[in-house]
C-alpha cells in the first residue's frame, strides 16, 4: 500500500469524453490526488493536458512505465483493457479500470487474476453503485417487503461516437457498454445473484453491434425480472421498479425521483442532492491504496457483470435460455 501521507500521482488513460472526466475530478476534487499524466493520441490531448497542467503522452505505454506515475485510471475502448490491465500489473502500478472489466469472461478472469497474484490493487469503474437514487433504493427496498419480481431499463439516446459500431473497438453493443451498469446495480440493490438470462438484441441504428437488448432473467431464489437497454430514441431514462409483497418502489437514476407505491397510493420520496458519481469512487480508491479501507469495487464485481453480459450475447445468438 502507498503511504497515508503521500500524494497520489495518477496518470489517466483515455482522456476522452469519459476519462476528461476523471481527468478533471482528479486534478479539482479529490483532496489526496493530483493528475500527473494524460494519454490521448490525437492533438486534443496535448492541449487537454495544457489546460490541466498536466503531462501528455501519446502512448499509453510509456505512461505506465513512467516512474512519475503511482496509479492509473484507464477509460478506454474496452478490446484494450487487458494489454493495458497487463502492462499496470507487471509495472505494479494500481489500476482503476472503467467498465465493461472486459470484452469477454476469459480476459476479466485473466485480467483479475494478474492483479490477484501480484497482490496489486484493482478497482473496476462501476460508477452506478455510487448514484444516490440506486443507493436509496437499496436502503428502501424493506419498505415493499419480500421482493417477487423487478424490471429495470437505461435508455439513451443514439450514440454519435462511431467507435461504438466497431468490434474491434468495442468488442459489443449495449449489452456490454450499457446494461453491464443495469445488471451490476440489479446485483447491488437486491444482493442477489442473476442466475440465467433470456436475451433478445437487434440493430436499428447501429450496424454491426446491437444497439436494443431486450433481456428477461431469473435470479437465485427464482425471482424473474426484465431488463431493457437501448440507444434508439431521443428520450433518456434509467428506471428500476421493485415489486414486492407489500408494495412497489419505482425509481429513476437518470431524473432522480423515486416513488412507494402501496394499494392505490403513491409517496413521492426525498432523493437529496444528485452528486457525481466519480468523485466519491475516486476518493474511496484513494483511501483503499492508502490502505485505509477495502477496495470500493473489486475485480469480482467487474466479472460478475460481464458473466452476465455475456450469457446475454450467447441467448441472443441460441435464442434460449442461458447459464449465467
Amino acid at each position: 500500500m502507498i503511504s497515508a501521507t503521500q500524494k497520489l500521482r495518477v496518470g489517466v488513460i483515455g482522456a476522452g469524453k469519459h476519462g476528461s472526466r476523471y481527468a478533471r475530478h482528479i486534478q479539482d476534487d479529490v483532496e489526496g490526488l493530483t493528475l500527473a499524466a494524460i494519454c490521448r493520441r490525437s492533438e486534443e490531448g496535448r492541449v487537454l493536458a495544457g489546460q490541466l497542467g498536466c503531462a501528455w503522452s501519446a502512448n499509453w505505454r510509456e505512461l505506465v512505465a513512467s516512474p512519475e506515475i503511482d496509479c492509473i485510471v484507464a477509460a478506454l475502448p474496452p478490446t484494450l483493457n487487458l494489454s493495458v490491465a497487463l502492462a499496470c500489473a507487471q509495472s505494479g502500478k494500481p489500476l482503476l479500470l472503467e467498465k465493461p472489466m472486459a470484452v469477454n469472461v476469459a480476459e476479466a478472469k485473466e485480467i483479475r487474476d494478474c492483479f490477484a497474484r501480484k497482490n496489486l490493487g484493482l478497482t473496476i469503474g462501476q460508477t452506478l453503485r455510487y448514484n444516490a437514487l440506486i443507493n436509496l433504493l437499496r436502503e428502501r427496498l424493506p419498505m415493499v417487503g419480500s421482493l417477487c419480481s423487478l424490471s429495470a431499463n437505461q435508455r439513451l439516446e443514439p450514440t454519435s461516437m462511431a467507435w461504438l459500431d466497431q468490434p474491434e473497438l468495442a468488442g459489443a453493443g449495449i449489452s456490454f457498454h450499457t446494461a453491464v451498469h443495469v445488471f451490476d446495480a440489479i446485483r447491488f440493490i437486491t444482493g442477489k445473484e442473476i442466475v440465467r438470462v433470456m436475451a433478445r438484441t437487434r440493430c436499428l441504428h447501429s450496424k454491426i453491434l446491437e444497439d436494443h437488448l431486450i433481456v428477461l432473467l431469473e435470479l437465485d431464489d427464482g425471482l424473474l425480472g426484465t431488463v431493457d437497454c437501448s440507444k434508439i430514441g431521443s428520450g433518456r431514462s434509467g428506471r428500476f421498479e421493485l415489486i414486492g409483497e407489500l408494495g412497489q418502489l419505482h425509481g429513476d437514476q437518470v431524473h432522480h425521483q423515486l416513488e412507494c407505491i402501496q394499494g392505490g397510493q403513491r409517496l413521492s420520496l426525498a432523493c437529496g442532492e444528485q452528486v457525481s458519481t466519480i468523485v466519491p469512487l475516486l476518493e474511496d480508491w484513494c483511501r483503499f491504496l492508502r490502505g485505509e479501507r477495502e477496495n470500493p469495487i473489486p475485480p469480482e464485481v467487474g466479472l460478475a457483470a460481464v458473466q452476465v453480459c455475456e450469457a446475454c450475447l450467447r441467448s441472443a445468438a441460441k435464442k434460449g435460455w442461458e447459464e449465467v
